[in-house]
């Protein structure tokens, strides 16, 4: 005699069995999809912010912060605003930031303007590397990226973009650089920490935070662009030289 196979017999407990076989096997199957899902993230977050341009220098133990992300997009929403309001409407500003962290802050802020007035403000970027006035007095350095707008900068309203304004000497850099491009109606400054000891007659036109430090005191910025977080903090810092070379790679401003 042939054995009777038991789900011959029963077709409806056979449908049930394979039925629940099926669900265990579509279940195993989404699982290990979702924990290859969750091993690429993983590996693709760990690669971003290892990869070049997208270092991530972090807080340190003795860091404070003193803006988050939050404050930072307020400061430049308020900051885009004062620009209209100054420059009716935006109308023939251009908008150059100031590499490294001040070109994603001046993309920032076209965008902001283009929202609320509804036309595209012409943003680039301006390197000062070669107007600096310590070339004498530091290693070589790599050269920054000038960008310059079709629509160039000859009579129109130039808004210079920065992370932290502190001695000046930035944006003194910047202004001569300016002058070998073009012959703007007016000149502003925009910057995102104005953290004062002023050595040179500059003054910002439009300020996210005002932060009194010490001269002992390094403030860093830190940006999703460049470095994967926004974040503005202040730590003990070290000798102005020694900062303004950390400076350069590192969202530091130090003698400048």
């Amino acid at each position: 005699m042939h054995a009777r196979d038991p789900l011959a017999a029963d077709p409806a407990a056979g449908a049930a069995t394979v039925g629940a076989t099926a669900g265990r096997a579509a279940a195993e199957a989404a699982t290990s999809v979702e924990a290859s899902t969750a091993h690429a993230a993983t590996a693709g977050a760990a690669s971003a912010a290892t990869a070049p341009g997208h270092a991530r220098p972090g807080l340190r133990p003795d860091d404070k912060t003193v803006l988050g992300p939050d404050e930072i997009s307020r400061a430049l929403t308020r900051v885009a605003h004062e620009i209209l309001e100054r420059t009716n409407g935006g109308t023939d500003v251009v908008l150059l930031g100031i590499p490294t962290r001040g070109v994603p802050l001046a993309q920032r802020l076209a965008a902001r303007l283009t929202q609320v007035e509804g036309h595209l403000v012409p943003v680039g970027s301006l390197d000062i590397t070669m107007y600096r006035d310590d070339l004498r007095l530091r290693p070589a350095r790599a050269l920054g990226h000038t960008a310059v707008p079709a629509s160039g900068v000859d009579g129109k309203t130039v808004v210079l973009v920065d992370d932290v304004l502190y001695s000046g000497r930035t944006v003194r850099a910047a202004l001569d650089s300016l002058s070998d491009i073009g012959r703007p109606r007016a000149v502003q400054l925009a910057v995102l920490v104005d953290r004062g000891h002023r050595e040179l007659p500059i003054r910002a036109d439009y300020v996210g935070k005002n932060l009194p430090t010490s001269q002992r005191e390094i403030v860093r910025v830190l940006l999703t662009e460049t470095d994967g977080q926004d974040a503005v903090v202040l730590g003990p810092g070290r000798d102005a030289d020694a900062q303004d070379v950390a400076g350069s790679g590192a969202g530091l401003e130090a003698a400048r």
